[in-house]
């Protein structure tokens, strides 16, 4: 990194964007401490069925697409940060509601799983493809939508984490409050950031695809997809906090693999190397549950592949697609893992080692994918 890259990189990580970073990490993890903890609470407190809390859980990944098509028009109709923060404060009131329900059916808890999914998506495609742009100069942009997705990808193993921890010492009633109140700090960190006013346009299009999804980007979609499915289904397995602490050394060495590794390193090496270390992890998972590279393995497959596809979408983007890109990579990561996580309950109940082994398939199958089409796809349709 020379000087002139150094000093962008210090403009950077100013006040406001150290503020917008963590407040992505904050709604990530809300997310995400809901994974080990909210089917536990529906299978022994509500009662429901392994298929049904499957399917609530899953609900979420429908929930992320459907505000998708609203999103360009209320952030050009309203203020951003505050659609933003109003999005932020109903996921809250979801996340918390059913902490004060003594017994909610399963149609209703359904519905409510996909209502948390229309709030969360809506806050993190605000978040990531607007506000977050919004705080860095323009040539900053591609490092600043990079950065700000790692904290999410941090929130991966911290939510979880937090969430296990938690319940350790109280309940998983309990862990709903806390994933609130992180939505709460949240909202409270976009307050706390001065955006430009811009005028509202006058009559804009109620229905866009803008900063929702990016449709020739659709077969890097599809590829995106197998690996965080993959990533879902082992989330559903009966993991402990010590795992999930584990996979943060597994991101801290995908981060180091980015700098010093693959810097220089061909386009597709980081894909292929980061699929197959993840399928290495899932072997070893397979074979040696209680060995402590699982974890770490894993971790650095999921970083590395996750930071090179958000590079990709963001490089098959044209000209002012930058958030729509964002928002696409966003869906393909929240509702494989949303997916994922329901597939494991509803398919695989009991059945650790053949969902190992699908999951394993997932992997691979993206892999075979890549390597043999959307690799030389991508090349030929790259705009940046």
């Amino acid at each position: 990194m020379n000087s002139q890259d150094t000093l962008a990189h210090i403009r950077l990580w100013h006040k406001d964007f150290w503020l917008m970073a963590i407040a992505s990490l904050l709604i990530a993890m809300a997310a995400t401490m809901l994974i080990p903890s909210l089917p536990k609470w529906m299978l022994f407190v509500q009662g429901l069925s392994a298929d049904e809390t499957g399917y609530c859980m899953g609900a979420f990944a429908l929930g992320l697409f459907l505000p998708g098509a609203f999103c360009s028009y209320l952030v050009q109709r309203f203020r951003r940060n505050v659609v933003c923060v109003w999005s932020v404060l109903l996921f809250a009131l979801s996340v918390g509601l059913p902490a004060y329900a003594t017994h909610i059916p399963f149609v209703w808890m359904l519905a409510l799983r996909v209502v948390q999914g229309a709030f969360f998506g809506l806050a993190q495609m605000v978040l990531a493809s607007t506000l977050i742009i919004d705080t860095c100069e323009s040539s900053q942009r591609t490092e600043a939508n990079h950065s700000a997705s790692w904290f999410g990808r941090f929130a991966l193993s911290l939510g979880p984490m937090a969430a296990l921890l938690v319940a350790q010492f109280t309940d998983d009633m309990v862990v709903l409050l806390v994933s609130a109140g992180c939505c709460v700090l949240t909202a409270l960190l976009v307050l706390m950031v001065k955006f430009p006013f811009r005028a509202p346009i006058d009559n804009p299009h109620l229905f866009s695809l803008d900063r929702f999804l990016l449709v020739h980007g659709v077969p890097l979609l599809l590829n995106l997809l197998p690996l965080t499915i993959a990533t879902g289904m082992i989330m559903s397995l009966p993991l402990d906090a010590t795992f999930y602490g584990q996979m943060m050394v597994g991101f801290l060495l995908s981060l180091l693999a980015e700098r010093f590794v693959f810097a220089e390193a061909e386009l597709k090496s980081e894909i292929v190397s980061g699929a197959v270390l993840m399928t290495a992890a899932l072997l070893v998972i397979l074979f040696v549950p209680t060995s402590p590279l699982a974890s770490p393995l894993l971790a650095l497959g999921l970083g590395i592949v996750g930071a090179r596809f958000l590079l990709l979408f963001i490089k098959l983007s044209r000209h002012c697609q930058r958030g729509t890109a964002q928002s696409t990579f966003l869906l393909g990561w929240e509702s494989g893992i949303a997916l994922g996580v329901g597939i494991g309950y509803t398919c695989f109940d009991g059945e650790r080692s053949l969902l190992l082994i699908v999951a394993i398939g997932l992997v691979v199958v993206s892999l075979l994918l890549y390597g043999s089409f959307i690799h030389r796809w991508f090349i030929l349709n790259k705009n940046r």
